[in-house]
């Protein structure tokens, strides 16, 4: 039976993975290397900490594939989740948290365990093949890491890039040139403060975001590739001048009040930071542009342009591995079968998947013969994806949706024998899913969950 577990990295999957142990008191030794060395996005020695956006995300579990895993995880008593509801702000459909309470929510809770031990140190892969070890250390991976798991491996490269967003001061925004309302009027409409474009002055924004300064590459960043689903703003607009307006400044579902309702050509959407209100994040509008730019370029958008940025967008370089190549179907490294890995650093994408794939990693711990989660539950679908997609050559890292989930069969069909599509196919998948969750927490043992 196991009694004592290394877990490296205190993130959201290292978190998830020591409470999932913890609750079997099974015993827990973190070791986490801030705030003795830190990362290019960090700024605090919490656990958890959110350093993209403060949102999870949407939270329907009926009609979305990251709600639904919302709804597993919340199954499955999650901590991340449990410290997510408690924390949570306005968002319209989306779950949001306070970062700092949402962090300090999930430290206290560990560290006041008994069975559960903090050691601050940057660390590598231990040689030890004796002990369970978990390694969590997510998309910003030490060298020191990352280059033990490279050569354990044998994997020629580790890294992408990703991006985050600016924050500005709320009473900063001139609100006489924007609106609070939620797309399509979905939950409160405060939740969401839009500064809308004219075709004009989008026109002038994306010139000067294409042609804005921005961050050089060290050499050995220059062939890092971008994951797709948090480009950069400007390498989006880089990509049409229509991009942006069927992606981050799309204009349906919203109407202006200051033009007698009429619908703006494009809209920079803002989102609460804080329960307070005080901070707005600039959604979708993660960037590499240099600080000095950042200001000159956002500031063209006319409600932010007196802004005042509490937090500048940045990049950083991420770490995952080639998990169907390099991983079993429990997460544990082939070279090395006491190590398992969780989190971003397996391939998932996201907050929340990186919390399930924490969340499996320490079931698996905890007991070796666990059955698999079924692949039509959004926990299976997202493991699936990570441990046994069929091109591994061509494996990326991955939201969880629909598409990774097993088609719907004959069974599922509407009264017409015809597949369902958009909200009755959703629908369906989900009731599967949770049908399918049900049927998997009996096969497995009381004492594994």
């Amino acid at each position: 039976m196991v009694k004592k577990v290394i877990i490296i990295g205190a993130g959201l999957a290292g978190s998830e993975a020591a409470w999932q142990l913890l609750k079997r008191n099974i015993a827990v030794q973190m070791i986490e290397m801030r705030p003795q060395k830190s990362t290019p996005a960090h700024k605090t020695d919490l656990f958890g900490e959110l350093v993209c956006s403060n949102s999870l995300r949407a939270d329907d579990d009926m009609q979305n594939a990251v709600g639904l895993l919302h709804a597993e995880l919340r199954e499955m008593d999650s901590l991340i989740m449990q410290a997510a509801d408690a924390t949570k702000v306005p968002a319209g459909g989306a779950l949001a948290v306070n970062r700092t309470d949402f962090s300090s929510y999930i430290t206290d809770t560990l560290k006041s365990h008994p069975l559960f031990s903090l050691k601050t140190a940057e660390s590598g892969l231990p040689a030890c093949t004796d002990t369970p070890i978990i390694v969590a250390t997510g998309p910003l991976t030490s060298d020191k890491m990352a280059a033990d798991i490279q050569a354990v491996t044998k994997e020629e490269s580790l890294h992408f890039f990703d991006a985050v967003a600016p924050i500005v001061y709320t009473d900063s925004i001139d609100m006489s040139q924007a609106w609070y309302q939620s797309r399509y009027d979905k939950g409160d409409r405060f939740d969401y403060l839009n500064c809308p474009l004219t075709k004009e002055e989008y026109n002038l924004f994306l010139d000067a975001l294409i042609t804005g300064e921005k961050v050089e590459f060290k050499e050995w960043e220059k062939n890092t590739p971008y994951f797709e689903g948090c480009l950069p703003v400007e390498v989006m607009a880089e990509r049409g001048r229509q991009t942006l307006l069927f992606g981050p400044m799309k204009p349906v579902g919203l109407s202006n009040p200051h033009e007698d309702g009429r619908r703006p050509f494009a809209v920079l959407q803002l989102r609460k930071e804080n329960k307070e209100g005080t901070l707005m994040n600039l959604v979708g509008f993660q960037t590499k542009l240099t600080y000095g730019a950042q200001k000159q370029v956002f500031r063209l958008i006319p409600a932010l342009k007196n802004a005042e940025f509490a937090r500048l967008g940045g990049i950083h370089r991420n770490t995952f591995v080639c998990s169907p190549k390099v991983l079993t179907e429990r997460l544990s490294l082939k070279a090395q079968p006491n190590v398992k890995l969780a989190g971003q650093i397996t391939g998932c994408e996201g907050y929340v998947e990186s919390t399930a794939i924490g969340l499996l990693a320490g079931l698996f711990t905890a007991d070796s013969l666990l059955p698999l989660p079924p692949a039509e539950t959004a926990l299976g679908a997202m493991l699936k994806h990570i441990t046994v997609s069929g091109e591994s050559d061509l494996f990326q890292p991955m939201n969880i949706n629909f598409g990774l989930f097993p088609p719907l069969d004959a069974s599922f069909f509407n009264s017409k024998h015809h597949l369902p599509k958009g909200k009755e196919r959703k629908l369906l998948y989900t009731e599967r899913a949770k049908q399918a969750l049900k049927n998997w927490k009996k096969q497995c043992s009381s004492a594994s969950l």
